[in-house]
């Protein structure tokens, strides 16, 4: 895939300055890493995710670490209607009046399982997940986007959502959808906006999803979600401002 961030990137200690950044699934392994490192480098981060405590904990960690305070909004992506979408909207358009980026962190594994015995109620909650949850929110959001003067859309791809591999499911159609879903988007933008889309792999790193997908992995064999933020950092900041349309790999 694209290798556009420079190795050994060294962002800037205020790289993010003035900057409003959504995070979901800020709550815990990537997402959580992700939003105090954004607010490490001066960003306002909206942490976005389902269990409360889980975000109140990310927020004292800023908090205490003299960082910008953030804001916490809980959300369930998985039973979110209209309605929870435009308070969502409504409380960062109050509170923020814009938004610089998004980072579609938050998703599920599913079965790992044949497609001829994969559970279709399982299939369906995936798919809404990974896919139809980051459309809708970033189309809720996208007015707030238009607002920033350079603005970040952040999904995450995966390496089965590349190439297909047997007993991945869900998962993996759900990321080649996140893959297409972003490209649409990027070429839209294209040249005529401030906003630009891309997408991240994460690759092999120290979380719940991959213990659940590797349980036999020893952990201590991975990269832990701090080491692998330098392409987020990247596409989040001026640095990466000319990127639009690009799937990077983050290790």
């Amino acid at each position: 895939m694209d290798k556009v961030c420079p190795e050994n990137y060294e962002p800037s200690p205020d790289l993010l300055a003035g900057r409003h950044i959504l995070i979901t699934g800020a709550g815990d392994g990537i997402g959580a890493a992700l939003s105090r490192a954004c607010a490490s480098h001066g960003a306002t981060v909206v942490l976005l995710g389902r269990t409360q405590s889980k975000l109140e904990k990310v927020y004292d960690q800023i908090v205490e670490a003299n960082h910008p305070r953030p804001g916490i909004f809980v959300m369930d992506l998985e039973r979110a209607g209209p309605d929870d979408y435009d308070q969502l909207s409504g409380a960062v358009m109050e509170a923020y009046g814009k938004l610089d980026g998004i980072v579609h962190n938050a998703g599920i594994l599913g079965d790992r399982s044949p497609i001829e015995h994969y559970d279709v109620a399982t299939w369906q909650r995936v798919m809404h997940i990974n896919l139809t949850a980051p459309f809708v929110l970033t189309r809720t959001l996208f007015h707030l986007l238009r607002r920033s003067d350079d603005a970040s859309v952040i999904f995450t791809s995966s390496g089965v959502g590349r190439i297909g591999k047997p007993f991945w499911g869900a998962y993996a159609v759900s990321k080649f959808g996140t893959e297409g879903l972003m490209q649409v988007l990027a070429s839209e933008v294209d040249g005529s906006s401030n906003i630009r889309a891309n997408a991240i792999n994460p690759g092999p790193t120290r979380t719940a999803m991959r213990r659940a997908a590797y349980p036999g992995e020893d952990p201590e064999s991975l990269k832990a979600p701090e080491e692998i933020l330098s392409p987020y950092l990247f596409l989040l900041g001026p640095d990466g401002k000319s990127l639009n349309g690009k799937s990077l790999d983050a290790q």
